[in-house]
């Protein structure tokens, strides 16, 4: 039994999907990415498996986040900058 909850677009060619299956006769919620591309369709590796006895503390945990746990910084989003380069010794000492 597969039950398609949702997806989130992470990319141009990448989707996350999130589902209630039954793999191994073991039921649980699986988060995985969905790959659409020239080479691959298809679920990736990336990805992680809730077992059903974990899904209350799973469900507690993603309930217990807010909205200001969420909201971004000023400025977080831009993209951070590169540490500089140090400069190279000419002269190094022996030990």
């Amino acid at each position: 039994m597969e039950k398609d909850i949702g997806k989130i677009k992470k990319n141009d060619e990448t989707d996350i999907i999130i589902r209630v299956d039954d793999f191994g006769g073991r039921k649980g919620l699986t988060i995985r990415e969905f790959v659409k591309s020239e080479r691959y369709t298809g679920f990736t590796k990336s990805g992680v498996r809730i077992l059903s006895a974990e899904f209350s503390k799973f469900k507690e945990m993603i309930n217990s986040i807010t909205a200001e746990d969420m909201k971004e910084v000023a400025g977080a989003s831009e993209a951070p900058k590169p540490k500089p380069k140090p400069k190279e010794q000419t002269d190094v000492e022996d030990y």
